[in-house]
């Protein structure tokens, strides 16, 4: 791992939080995610699934997280599984985990090695009523692909049809979404990292800059921080290719006079940053572009300020669409005529911002959280409004990361200049 040792604290704590959640005599088990082929004998790199790494800390393939809180032997109510080191194997791909360095990452002082645990398991499930399987319960959810998740939880329903099934899914995505201090210290960190990629390539945009030769600017200084990476694939998308929401292609050249649309985020111990600024190819934004990127601004300064303890997204997003409105009626994108005759299920403003605001993030870019229930201290999510303009083909997107607090939140990114001065003066030096 390129970043520094995480406190294990973290994942007790997680441990702890999940396991008091549990229903009496209940038994969890997490997989980690398959090892996936690309094309011939090579496979895609490997990413633990988020789940048990926010339990364990554990980014090695063939693992197993099992949790007993009420097994009648302390030993077995936390029990790490892992893949035994084979030393053929290690020359081939390298270290695994031996047991104390995983209870070093981990917490958890049981290691058990993956050969030994069919027996071990099925002893405990018959001394359980009720198990906790795990599935990717995520709504922005796109693939049903078999996952070990998936096939695991048909071979337990098959070998033990009498037991009670639960949803681990149901407790994770409560506790995910409400940050520990020890997550929002590697977020800090992660953020702190993307905001040194961000002024470094204000120093290197200039005209006849390809978008890829952005992008490896933002990569090599999240390397040389420890990142283990971009959180997501970046967006650099200049001139009118910023009005495509995930535009990841980056192979085109930035031209006098374009904007620069450039969305990215570094990865720190899983855990992540998510950035978006605007700014213009040359230096200088024109009298329109500016504008426009203020009434961005505007926006999302608004929409900060409705981030607090008790509002629902559903109510957050209702209150950004009128405030929108306003905003594009004085920048001249909307006339008074398009707002009275407006579709209430497809708002005028929607013709220039046609995305969500706001989403919930840390050890996945787009991490769990409700969009019904009221926000609560410990939350972090994105603001990241836009105004998408085909006739002038301008695409600006402004977005920060926020911390819930008992008093209101905390701009994560404050530091991070924003103000179009700010921009113009740092693109000068």
């Amino acid at each position: 791992m390129k970043y520094l040792p995480v406190n294990p604290q973290l994942f007790i704590t997680n441990r702890k939080r999940f396991m008091a959640r549990m229903l009496p005599m209940s038994i969890a088990i997490f997989h980690s995610n398959d090892e996936m082929p690309s094309n011939g004998d090579a496979l895609y790199p490997f990413r633990q699934n988020s789940d048990l790494y926010w339990l364990c800390g554990i980014e090695q393939e063939d693992t197993m997280l099992i949790l007993f809180p009420d097994h009648p032997d302390p030993k077995y109510r936390e029990v790490l599984v892992l893949a035994r080191p084979e030393p053929l194997k290690e020359k081939w791909d390298g270290h695994r985990l031996r047991a104390d360095e995983a209870r070093k990452i981990s917490g958890i002082q049981t290691v058990i090695w993956l050969d030994q645990i069919e027996g071990l398991l099925q002893a405990w499930i018959h001394l359980a009523d009720h198990i906790y399987i795990n599935t990717n319960e995520n709504d922005r959810k796109r693939s049903w692909l078999p996952t070990r998740d998936y096939r695991y939880a048909e071979e337990l329903r098959r070998k033990y049809p009498a037991h009670d099934f639960q949803r681990a899914a149901r407790i994770l995505a409560r506790l995910r979404s409400v940050k520990t201090p020890y997550e929002i210290e590697l977020m800090r960190i992660a953020i702190d990292i993307t905001h040194k990629a961000f002024l470094r390539v204000l120093q290197f945009i200039r005209p006849g800059v390809m978008e890829y030769e952005i992008e490896a600017e933002i990569w090599h200084e999240f390397l040389r921080n420890r990142a283990t990476g971009p959180a997501y694939s970046s967006i650099i998308a200049s001139g009118d290719r910023a009005r495509v929401l995930h535009y990841v292609f980056n192979d085109q050249e930035c031209e006098d006079g374009e904007l620069v649309l450039m969305d990215f985020g570094a990865e720190y111990a899983r855990y992540c940053a998510d950035l978006t600024r605007t700014v213009p190819v040359n230096g200088r934004f024109t009298a329109r572009q500016k504008e426009l990127y203020n009434t961005c601004l505007q926006l999302q300064r608004y929409a900060i300020g409705l981030l607090k303890p008790g509002i629902t997204l559903h109510r957050y997003h209702e209150l950004l669409g009128d405030e929108a409105t306003r905003l594009f009626l004085k920048a001249g994108l909307l006339t008074e005529s398009d707002v009275k005759n407006e579709d209430p299920e497809n708002r005028a403003y929607q013709k220039y911002l046609y995305h969500g605001i706001s989403h919930f993030l840390g050890i996945d870019v787009h991490d769990l959280g409700s969009k019904t229930e009221p926000l609560i201290p410990g939350m972090v999510l994105t603001v990241e409004p836009g105004i998408y303009v085909e006739e002038e083909q301008i695409g600006i997107r402004i977005e920060n990361n926020i911390l819930i607090t008992e008093n209101g939140n905390e701009d994560l990114m404050q530091q991070i200049p924003v103000e179009a001065e700010d921009i113009e003066r740092l693109m000068r030096k």
